[in-house]
């Protein structure tokens, strides 16, 4: 099953994406995609509708954030080995984590604003999970018994903020807008193996990232046993588990950073396709 939100942002209606394409109403039967319509027993009830008797949208409906309401927007660092090569860092022992502020969530085709005085804005395509039911201290073998769904993530990253501004990674990852999700969430039933999706991410029609799950260097199950140790994971929290090489930090013999105009698109098998134009905030 897949589930959308639509509309205009704040505003966002709960939807699902029928075999067709065609986005079909769930308003009289949820009131958003949150964290308290995540869990087994609702999912199970929306399963059980008939797409074809919920009414149709027009295709040319803006497409809001996959989830609304996020608690937490936890991200893993350095998670895939030759990303941490091209970036001259060492294999984590454990997974980095750090915070994106959820004032970053947009939509998977909403422009994404460069701040002001940003001059090394990058892209980073990973895998997003959201939370159904909550956990702590879950083994590893459990983990993924806790995830309502999968979707697309854009970690977009300010790489001067990120690494020369004193503090931590949140600073460069928590920009307005930098968060990009969706464009649905696929319910983890039909994505049986989460360590075998093959991902991409084009900018101006230049395929930057290639790259695929299996070669995570923490599993999705890995990284939630271990964040489950720290914190409780509440229905609604969401994962971004890290990304695989091409980010414009990497690129030799000189970076390539974003400019106001570029696109990025983004594919995970599966999970759909983003699409961003990058803008920067009035001066």
């Amino acid at each position: 099953m897949k589930l959308i939100r639509y509309g205009d942002a704040g505003q966002e209606k709960p939807g699902l994406v029928d075999t067709d394409g065609t986005i079909r109403d769930l308003s009289a039967h949820v009131g958003d995609i949150t964290g308290t319509t995540l869990d087994n027993a609702t999912l199970d009830r929306l399963r059980g509708l008939d797409p074809a008797a919920l009414p149709a949208v027009d295709d040319a409906v803006r497409i809001g954030p996959c989830v609304g309401g996020i608690g937490k927007f936890l991200c893993i660092g350095l998670n895939y080995s030759d990303h941490a090569a091209e970036t001259g860092a060492d294999i984590p022992e454990h997974p980095i984590l750090f915070m994106k502020a959820t004032s970053a969530v947009v939509g998977p085709n909403d422009q994404v604003m460069m701040p002001r005085q940003s001059q090394h804005s990058d892209w980073e395509i990973e895998l997003g999970v959201v939370i159904g039911t909550a956990c702590k201290y879950v083994s590893v073998d459990k983990a993924l018994d806790h995830v309502a769904g999968y979707f697309i993530s854009n970690d977009v990253s300010e790489r001067h903020f990120q690494s020369k501004l004193t503090g931590q990674w949140t600073k460069g990852k928590s920009c307005d807008t930098f968060g990009p999700i969706g464009p649905w969430i696929v319910t983890a039933d039909e994505v049986p193996d989460p360590q075998n999706l093959a991902m991409a991410l084009d900018v101006n029609g230049v395929r930057r990232q290639t790259g695929n799950t299996s070669t995570m260097i923490f599993t999705v199950a890995e990284c939630i046993s271990h964040l489950s140790e720290l914190m409780t994971l509440h229905p609604g929290d969401v994962i971004s588990t890290g990304t695989p090489p091409g980010v414009g930090m990497g690129i030799k013999p000189e970076p390539v950073f974003l400019q106001e105009g570029d696109v990025m698109e983004l594919t995970i098998d599966g999970l759909g396709r983003q699409r961003q134009e990058v803008g920067r905030d009035p001066a």
